[in-house]
């Protein structure tokens, strides 16, 4: 049985798709005719706050414009969640889960400083709450997100490394060592849903026999994670590649938030993709 690379493009429906989504998505499928492989669409809807079904639509109308295909059914977290949620169990069974009742003020005053993310380096204020006032506090209906006790996790697993290839498939593939520590105590189930990005992403890419993982460079961090996850869940570590961002007027990377423009305001505005691809190198 010959061996087929599989890749991903994975949005998440918050927003419009800008240049920025455009050049990953044509980086991830540009890699997947390279090496001769399969670009999976998977859709990144674990928030149900920021999440719309009509994002998703956009999203999907936005990369067949760019006339990009990929093979059905579209990958949806959203239908997913109760295989997180075992993953989790699985954690906890292992005494790696514990819940946090944390405000974002009560972190961000506690903070020990920040993860790569530059977000508050969380404390672990509730990793030694006792087990009385933990249950009282459950019991009592109060919301709780749930960390990964990371100093037990590492005690467990040891040094981590993984594959990255980069910043051309053409490259010799490198070993990199994971870094998990720098992130503390990272949410993997969330209060308002019964997972993280985290977990999710580690869970699908595994579920999805992705072999290669294609992600901008502002990605390249969270790694450390998810090679963690791996290893502790028994899922099999992808090979990386990081691909290079695209920066704006003012040298910063596109984003949502930022109201960067999007790919149908560009489309409008009478772009075509043929225009696209030239502006971003394909």
């Amino acid at each position: 049985m010959s061996f087929r690379p599989i890749l991903r493009f994975a949005p998440s429906p918050n927003g419009l798709l800008h240049l920025g989504h455009a050049y990953s998505a044509l980086w991830t499928w540009q890699a997947a005719s390279e090496l001769r492989g399969t670009a999976l669409l998977r859709i990144e809807d674990i928030d149900p706050a920021r999440c719309k079904p009509e994002f998703a639509d956009a999203i999907l109308a936005d990369l067949g414009w760019l006339g990009l295909r990929w093979p059905e059914p579209v990958w949806r977290q959203s239908e997913h969640l109760p295989t997180y949620a075992q993953a989790a169990d699985r954690l906890g069974d292992m005494g790696l889960l514990y819940p946090c009742f944390c405000s974002r003020t009560r972190i961000a005053a506690d903070a020990t400083g920040t993860d790569p993310d530059d977000a508050p380096l969380y404390a672990r204020t509730c990793r030694h709450l006792p087990p009385a006032e933990i249950a009282e506090r459950l019991g009592r209906g109060d919301r709780a997100q749930y960390r990964l006790d990371l100093v037990r996790a590492i005690a467990m697993t040891g040094p981590l490394s993984f594959t990255q290839i980069g910043p051309t498939l053409r490259d010799r593939p490198q070993i990199r060592y994971a870094r998990p520590e720098r992130w503390g105590d990272v949410v993997l189930q969330r209060k308002d849903t019964p997972t993280s990005y985290h977990l999710s992403v580690v869970v699908d890419d595994a579920a999805q026999g992705v072999t290669h993982v294609t992600r901008g460079r502002d990605m390249q961090a969270s790694t450390d994670i998810h090679v963690l996850l791996q290893f502790l869940l028994g899922l099999p570590s992808p090979i990386y590649a990081f691909h290079r961002l695209v920066l704006g007027e003012d040298g910063k990377k596109l984003s949502k938030s930022q109201g960067s423009p999007s790919l149908q305001d560009l489309r409008n505005a009478g772009r075509t993709p043929q225009d696209i691809r030239h502006e971003l190198g394909f």
